[in-house]
């Protein structure tokens, strides 16, 4: 069967994150689109722990209506790179929060510890009670493993090997990854990372794999590509589209080729810091000219959350207005947010035309990005030409990728 999972959010017990991140809330909005398997985050934390352990389990995996939750936590090491760890069981995390302790003065404050250990003394500490770990959001500039290491063997030492997965976060895909021959042998998984539970947040980037039954040892074989167990598609952002694209001010954000932040020593005039982008330094680690994608790598499809999408094709500012909430809410009638994004036959959806067309262009990618960089999203629009109405200008070549 194939299945929607997004393994890495944040619960109310992490730093800069709503309130509204409980388990109800979570299990009602994951379900509202279309996520089977969501991440628990912060599974370290004493009370979220607490909580956690009054849901009922199957399989290593904790119930909540018709949602599945996986244990997981992220923690950041003495270089502030942030690893992601899938737990089997509860009794696992609690073994892993005893590995753990003394290594961190806000293990029972934050949901997001920062440990006193390297990356590999964290895999080791993972890999021994059984768990699965890697980088979160890897090439994320200020906390990705690539911002501070060239290799995976750099951070992970002799366990790199049993570095199974790797997060491609908001600013990289898997056109991107794919330069990297390392990397070529590693699941990507593409997760939302999401701090609320809002349409928009929560997954906002999923993964899609197909497995004979909802169970953590499932999802393991899944992403260690075993026993015919695999992803099947990522979905996620264009990567323009996240805040740390391109290399850019992060005061002013104005972007710059690498080449320029050297000669400026990494000072913008404004006086901000130069941060390198993604995609600058994914070119600078590549040892491939353009991706190339191992026989069993699953397509990446380039989407933005629904409520988005409308608000764009009915020339809404905002998601939140009452135009936009109740055209979501009449899509997903019946049916999931994913659904609606992936498999409604468009003609079938009762939506306006301008929504229906805004889904398919979506799907075929055929959207304008703005990228962003320093810290500032990337701005994305639909080719008003192609919705039902419009006035149609000279059409323009679309640029690759890696196009300078």
């Amino acid at each position: 069967m194939k299945i929607n999972l997004d393994l890495h959010i944040h619960s109310k017990y992490s730093a800069a994150t709503s309130e509204r991140m409980g388990l109800s809330e979570i299990a009602r909005e994951a379900g509202k689109k279309g996520i089977r398997v969501v991440a628990t985050g912060d599974c370290l934390h004493p009370l979220w722990l607490a909580e956690l352990a009054r849901l009922p389990s199957e399989g290593g995996l904790l119930l909540l209506d018709e949602t599945r939750f996986v244990l997981t936590t992220e923690v950041e090491d003495c270089n502030r790179v942030h690893h992601l760890i899938l737990v089997p069981e509860m009794s696992k995390a609690r073994q892993l929060r005893e590995a753990l302790a003394g290594k961190a003065s806000n293990l029972d404050s934050d949901g997001r510890p920062n440990l006193r250990m390297s990356g590999a003394e964290i895999a080791d500490a993972a890999l021994e009670a059984d768990c699965l770990v890697g980088p979160s959001h890897a090439f994320t500039p200020w906390t990705g493993v690539f911002a501070h290491h060239r290799t995976l063997e750099e951070c992970y030492g002799d366990r790199s090997m049993q570095i199974r997965f790797i997060e491609l976060g908001l600013s990289a895909d898997s056109d991107y990854a794919d330069c990297i021959t390392e990397l070529h042998s590693r699941t990507f998984l593409s997760n939302s990372d999401a701090h609320s539970p809002w349409s928009d947040k929560l997954g906002r980037e999923f993964n899609q794999m197909d497995i004979q039954e909802i169970c953590f040892q499932e999802l393991a074989r899944a992403i260690c590509q075993e026993g015919g167990r695999q992803m099947t598609l990522n979905v996620g952002f264009f990567p323009e589209e996240g805040k740390y694209n391109r290399t850019a001010c992060t005061r002013c954000y104005k972007q710059y080729t690498s080449g320029e932040m050297d000669d400026m020593l990494g000072r913008c005039p404004c006086g901000g810091l130069i941060k390198l982008g993604v995609r600058d330094r994914v070119m600078m680690l590549a040892d491939l000219p353009k991706a190339v994608h191992p026989e069993h790598r699953p397509p990446y499809l380039h989407l933005i959350p629904l409520a988005e999408i409308i608000a764009m094709a009915l020339g809404h500012k905002s998601i939140h207005t009452a135009g936009v909430r109740k055209a979501w809410e009449e899509l997903i009638r019946g049916r999931s947010e994913i659904e609606v994004l992936l498999e409604s036959d468009l003609d079938d959806l009762e939506a306006d035309d301008r929504v229906r067309e805004a889904i398919r262009l979506f799907r075929s990618g055929k959207v304008v990005v703005i990228p962003g960089g320093g810290g500032r999203y990337g701005q994305i629009s639909l080719p008003r030409a192609d919705l039902p109405g419009e006035v149609k200008p000279p059409a323009a070549p679309q640029r690759s990728l890696f196009d300078f």
